[in-house]
């Protein structure tokens, strides 16, 4: 660094021109008169004295009388202790900017644009491993990978871990992972198109980027029921429900937990029409107070739009509108809905079939 390095530094740190000027002048010449160092350096001699004065304060020189006023730098220990505490500062400083600058804090029932995808990333990471009901993601094979500690996380909270996969047929080398996956999804299916990135957790927050073939490198960050609510349509239209099941880890008999009431009135309806009396627990809140409930009941009915109109499985744009169960418990029945609902008592977060009562058939004598 050089003289004029050095004097910009020294007024960056908060010392006049004319200061930085006489003291870069006196740790050069050791000690010196006024006059002298006026004669050495660019400050007039009118203004020197003050300048002196000034920079003892500072506590950068000490100042004597030999005749006429002497002037010699001070011991540096408390200069170089203050600029090493400013360096530090201005340090910190463009961290915390460059912190910000990349990932913005994201407040209660915010959306937050981000300019880069691994901010998305560990967002999702961190709401997966502490996801309890549900986690929703799509993902490439090296995505799925790095998330598999989260997912796993998830997985021992109790949660229901759907995980569609995406490759993209033009590129080499990206395996569906196939083995090892207990304990870690509950079901995973494969897309063999490239899309975006999306995390849905709980329900709440949703992590969203653009898939690596966009021209712009942007996330989205939500931390709102409703419009997580749009992103969930996106993955159950467009990721999940057409793909190829490639790991089913749902238990095969009861209790068997469904997060998605339109999944679990595919599965049960053709047991209603049989006579079957499935017994459930719904777990969920009151659409009216919001606050927790857990009921126990026999499924009496189911409703959804269209209900009749198309014999077999309903598809799932029959299931689009409303879609609720009668579930008759000790005390009186209740009508259950799923996410979003607005017309039922409940809204499940999650429904276990705890057991089917099969028919009694008749014996003809």
């Amino acid at each position: 660094m050089d003289s004029a390095e050095l004097r910009g530094a020294l007024e960056d740190a908060g010392l006049s021109q004319y200061q930085a000027e006489a003291y870069t002048a006196l740790l050069r010449l050791g000690s010196a008169s006024a006059t002298e160092l006026a004669d050495a350096c660019a400050v007039p001699t009118a203004r020197i004295y003050d300048v002196l004065r000034d920079l003892e304060t500072k506590g950068y020189i000490e100042t004597y009388d030999q005749e006429s006023l002497h002037a010699r730098a001070h011991d540096p220990d408390d200069v170089l202790s203050d600029l090493r505490d400013r360096a530090d500062l201005l340090s910190d400083a463009a961290e915390e900017i460059e912190k910000r600058w990349e990932e913005p804090e994201v407040d209660p029932h915010k959306v937050s644009i981000v300019k880069r995808f691994e901010t998305v990333f560990d967002r999702a990471a961190a709401t997966i491993r502490n996801a309890e009901d549900e986690v929703q993601l799509a993902a490439t094979p090296d995505q799925f990978h790095a998330l598999r500690p989260a997912l796993a996380a998830a997985y021992d909270n109790g949660a229901i871990v759907n995980v569609s996969v995406h490759t993209d047929p033009t590129e080499e080398n990206q395996d569906v992972p196939v083995d090892d996956l207990e304990g870690v999804v509950t079901e995973l299916r494969h897309r063999n198109l490239p899309t975006q990135f999306v995390a849905l957790v709980d329900r709440t927050e949703t992590c969203f980027a653009p898939h690596a073939a966009s021209l712009n490198e942007y996330g989205v960050l939500v931390d709102d029921y409703t419009l997580t609510y749009v992103f969930h349509w996106y993955f159950q239209t467009c990721l999940w429900e057409v793909w190829d099941v490639i790991y089913d880890g749902r238990p095969t008999d009861p209790p068997l937990p469904y997060s998605d009431i339109r999944r679990f009135v595919r599965d049960i309806e053709p047991l209603l029409d049989e006579g079957a009396e499935p017994t459930v627990t719904v777990e969920g809140f009151s659409t009216e107070t919001g606050e927790r409930t857990t009921l126990t009941g026999q499924v009496t009915d189911l409703f959804y739009q269209g209900k009749g109109a198309v014999e077999g499985i309903p598809s799932l744009p029959q299931l689009a509108g409303q879609v609720a169960i009668h579930v008759r418990t000790d005390e009186r029945t209740v009508v259950v809905g799923g996410w979003g609902s607005v017309l039922e008592e409940v809204e499940a977060t999650r429904i276990t079939l705890e057991a089917v009562d099969e028919p009694q058939k008749v014996v003809e004598r």
